[in-house]
């Protein structure tokens, strides 16, 4: 899922590290257990099987700014010193390759992890680089999975053998899965609807 993360947004432009990390939580969403530790051995990793390249090292050093006052150059010097412990790093700017755009594409059509919801959410906020009909899959499939998730849950909501407490746990997770489905039917609306406007009309 990391990989599939770093690859989108490169599909956009070059990135360093640290903007990669802030990146994917902060636009993508995939924030647990990220950090520096997993970033850059994936980026050294794709950088070895050709998917990304070192395009630029940038030379720039961060100075001290001259506030003019006391708590304002104590501001400064923290900043500098943050930015600094990030200084090799984070100069390095990666740029996806013509195979790293190929990879890409092939990750995010691959249905095999749809039926994880943070795989799919992730799948989703990238989706304007897959092909109208593979949205529409994409969507479908997903469906079809909560469709089943929700007759095992409410299956459970009914279930006499259980206590009250773990039944109204089921009932809770039904309503969510109806509020996915709901999600899911709106979006395969606009997509269907998007394939008739746009297809091309027999003569």
């Amino acid at each position: 899922m990391l990989d599939l993360a770093i690859l989108g947004l490169l599909m956009d432009r070059d990135h360093h590290g640290y903007e990669i990390r802030t990146q994917v939580r902060d636009r993508l969403g995939v924030s647990s257990n990220l950090s520096f530790g997993s970033i850059y051995p994936a980026l050294a990793r794709l950088e070895r099987q050709g998917l990304v390249e070192v395009a630029a090292v940038a030379d720039a050093k961060p100075s001290a700014l001259s506030t003019g006052s006391l708590s304002g150059e104590r501001a400064s010097l923290r900043a500098l010193r943050a930015t600094q412990s990030l200084g090799r790093r984070g100069r390095k700017v990666y740029s996806i390759t013509p195979l790293g755009r190929q990879n890409f594409v092939a990750l995010l059509s691959d249905p095999a992890t749809v039926d994880d919801g943070r795989n799919f959410s992730l799948r989703m906020a990238l989706a304007r680089y897959l092909t109208p009909s593979l949205r529409v899959v994409l969507l479908e499939r997903r469906r079809t999975d909560l469709v089943e998730r929700l007759a095992e849950m409410q299956a459970g909501a009914h279930n006499e053998q259980l206590d009250s407490y773990a039944r109204s746990v089921m009932a809770h997770t039904a309503k969510a899965v109806e509020l996915d489905l709901e999600w899911i039917d709106t979006l395969l609306s606009t997509e269907r609807n998007n394939q008739q406007t746009f297809a091309p009309r027999a003569k």
